[in-house]
């Protein structure tokens, strides 16, 4: 009897783990944190690179710039994976530069340098910082009708991502697009489902990583790949503080970033919320708040070492979904894969020869996981005699207008371009405006819904049921009273 109460007591006090909580191998938590650096590699160093040139800075200084990016990406993943005290979403989240600032910090460029990008993005980062307990508190307006929503749009608006690199990654290469390009990234994408197809677990969730691989020594075989440029440049490179100068604070800069800040917000609270439920985990308003905190403290410190706005990457989120590792551990090794690049120059060079093609290839699969993840979660959603479709509707629709249509707010003032040019926030702001109007503010809501609710259940006037008896049931096209006898219906015209 003691030992089944001593048994029973242990079962009681015996929590279950989380899923974002699995501690992997050593060699598991190597392979798949590469395969997540591997992921958003090509899109971590796209900004350095943009602003840099934007800059007109030399091409050692363009080289600090993604060495810097790599670096501080790396810090941030480890702060919101592992997480301290009110910072750290403690999810399976890879952090690294913001694409939602470059076109504001290549306009700011423009007037104070490099120095006013890395002074406008402390500040307002700083602003961030302090403003996070108001979107802490935004989880009931994000159910799952607008959480589905931003997941799914996530993933479409990640596809011209995924075909760029799939035709060769560079626009001005002249084999941009070529049918060699193209092969390849399809031979990847074959290699993908193959190996997911085996019977092996641990061949099948490392299925991007071997393709990845694979792909890129069949490109080196072809001779697409290019290693030569591997061994130029230092071995070792410390970040260096402020090498760019300290920066400079522009009130009209701050105001800009301000409003990416503000968008980095949205995005970011959209990036949890999906991995969370990606993951299976619990998002609330602490949770949440946690998580945005690590996101403004990482884009506070970044520009130290010259680095920019730090965000949640979207494509991660999508790896998370495909391999089902949901270990938040797995994703902080791959923290300490960026912290190295960015000591490390040469591992970052031999990653940067990996062709586009290849990750098009494999990117193909990632984004339409995401994609397919949003869908599954909008099948969760009611839509009997309410406005849940048109919400869905009008707002993926909304956040497509600037993937088919890039220059559709080009006329557009700069604060409008920033807040509408990402897909993501456009169909994320929609989708939370349109709940509220429809979901949340009743008053006024007419009990005769739209053409878009009218369709959605079957109604029954009750005119129509008047002369039914208990117990009469239709079958085959004919109405039975509850003896069995058939009860003739008189026409239409009859009445």
């Amino acid at each position: 009897m003691e030992e089944i109460t001593l048994a029973i007591a242990v079962e009681e006090n015996t929590t279950p783990l989380s899923p974002e909580d699995e501690k992997l191998s050593i060699g598991a938590n190597l392979a798949y944190g590469l395969q997540h650096v591997l992921t958003m590699y090509g899109g971590i160093v796209a900004v350095p690179l943009i602003i840099g040139q934007a800059s007109g800075l030399t091409p050692a200084d363009v080289g600090l710039l993604v060495t810097a990016s790599l670096f501080a990406g790396g810090l941030a993943t480890i702060l919101q994976t592992i997480g301290i005290p009110f910072f750290g979403s403690r999810l399976p989240l890879v952090q690294g530069v913001s694409f939602s600032g470059v076109a504001t910090m290549i306009a700011i460029t423009g007037h104070g340098g490099i120095q006013a990008v890395l002074g406008a993005v402390i500040a307002a980062s700083f602003i961030g910082l302090l403003i996070t307990p108001v979107f802490s508190r935004i989880t009931r307006f994000f159910p799952p009708i607008v959480t589905g929503i931003v997941i799914t749009t996530i993933g479409l608006t990640l596809m011209p991502v995924a075909a760029g690199w799939a035709m060769g990654g560079n626009r001005s290469s002249p084999d941009f697009g070529s049918q060699a390009n193209i092969l390849l990234a399809a031979v990847t994408l074959v290699i993908v489902l193959l190996l997911s197809k085996l019977a092996s677990a641990a061949i099948s969730r490392l299925s991007i990583l071997l393709a990845i691989i694979i792909g890129t020594g069949i490109a080196y075989a072809a001779g697409i790949a290019d290693f030569s440029r591997v061994t130029n440049g230092p071995l070792v490179a410390l970040p260096q503080i402020f090498h760019f100068g300290y920066p400079l604070f522009d009130t009209a800069a701050i105001i800009s970033m301000c409003i990416v800040i503000m968008v980095t917000l949205v995005e970011t609270s959209a990036d949890i919320l999906a991995v969370g439920e990606i993951v299976g985990a619990k998002v609330d308003a602490r949770r949440l708040g946690d998580g945005l905190r690590a996101d403004m403290l990482s884009s506070i410190l970044a520009p130290v070492v010259g680095s920019f706005t730090q965000s949640a990457f979207a494509q991660n989120v999508g790896l998370v979904a495909v391999t089902g590792i949901k270990s938040r551990f797995v994703v902080a090794t791959g923290g300490l894969f960026l912290v190295a690049l960015g000591l490390l120059p040469i591992v970052g060079r031999i990653v940067a020869a990996v062709p586009s093609s290849v990750l098009g290839g494999a990117g193909l699969v990632l984004f339409g996981t995401v994609a397919a993840s949003g869908i599954r979660t909008l099948a969760k959603v009611d839509y009997e005699n309410n406005m849940n479709l048109i919400i869905v509707a009008t707002s993926i629709g909304f956040g497509m207008i600037p993937i088919a249509s890039p220059g559709f707010y080009e006329h557009f003032p700069a604060w409008v371009i920033t807040i509408f040019h990402s897909g993501i926030s456009s169909a994320a702001l929609m989708a939370i405006t349109l709940n509220l109007l429809f979901n949340h503010l009743t008053t006024g809501n007419s009990d005769q819904q739209s053409v878009f609710v009218a369709g959605t259940e079957r109604l029954i006037r009750y005119q129509d049921i008047a002369g039914l008896h208990d117990g009469d049931y239709f079958l085959n096209g004919k109405l039975y009273d509850a003896n069995g006898a058939e009860v003739p219906l008189v026409p239409l015209e009859a009445h």
